[in-house]
């Protein structure tokens, strides 16, 4: 499963400019991966609930956090589950994205 910070959740923490996508974009990406199995939308700021309800084995975040500063990582570790970063890739960040459309102009438009 896969928890997704729902519109208002992202422009609460990321600023009025923001998502770029919709939730319902990013979660149909997300449900097309075949890993997935599902996708809940989250309206409040973290997923701590959902990952108090469902305790997973295995909780996954970018390697931009630090383990401490993982929410819901006391409830994975003291069930006995595992806390997994992955290594983010250079420059496809959403923000990389949105500063790079900033500055190169695009295309002229056609008629």
């Amino acid at each position: 499963m896969v928890a997704l910070n729902g519109d208002a959740s992202v422009r609460r923490l990321k600023g009025e400019a923001r998502p770029i996508n919709t939730e319902i974009d990013r979660a149909e990406i997300l449900a097309a991966l075949g890993m997935v199995d599902a996708v809940h939308v989250f309206g409040e700021d973290t997923p701590r609930e959902l990952i108090s309800l469902l305790v997973p084995d295995v909780l996954v975040k970018g390697a931009d956090y630090r383990l401490e500063d993982i929410v819901g990582t006391d409830i994975v570790l003291a069930a006995g589950g595992s806390v997994e970063r992955f290594d983010l890739i250079p420059d496809k960040s959403s923000t990389h994205i949105i500063r790079k459309a900033a500055v190169e102009p695009g295309p002229p438009h056609e008629p």
